[in-house]
């Protein structure tokens, strides 16, 4: 249950701070900074922060604990980015994607 709860937690966060309308002013343009303003455009690469950062405050929740090793910060990491990568992928504002045969036609 302690997994289930960090995935639903770090892909919240996730979605807020890559696509909310809140973070806008604030979010820097993809152009404007190349490396550190894609991060704010990934959901990938601010999955994995996202899961770090939630690692770092688990002793502060009931919802879910972790021992505090590295390993288990990188674990944290690699499961929130790609959770929030494939749920991100597969969903969008309107429901399910759906890309059924090819674009190019």
């Amino acid at each position: 249950m302690n997994l289930i709860w960090f995935i639903l937690t770090a892909l919240g966060l996730t979605q807020i701070l890559v696509y909310g309308k809140i973070f806008d002013n604030l979010r820097p343009s993809k152009e404007a900074y190349r490396g550190w303003g894609l991060l704010f455009h990934c959901p990938m690469c601010m999955g994995f922060w996202v899961g770090a950062f939630l690692f770092l405050i688990n002793g502060f929740t009931e919802l879910f604990n972790f021992d505090y090793t590295i390993a288990n910060f990188f674990i944290c990491g690699w499961v929130s980015s790609a959770t929030c990568y494939i749920l991100a992928m597969l969903f969008d504002d309107f429901g399910l994607k759906l890309n059924i045969g090819d674009n190019n036609e």
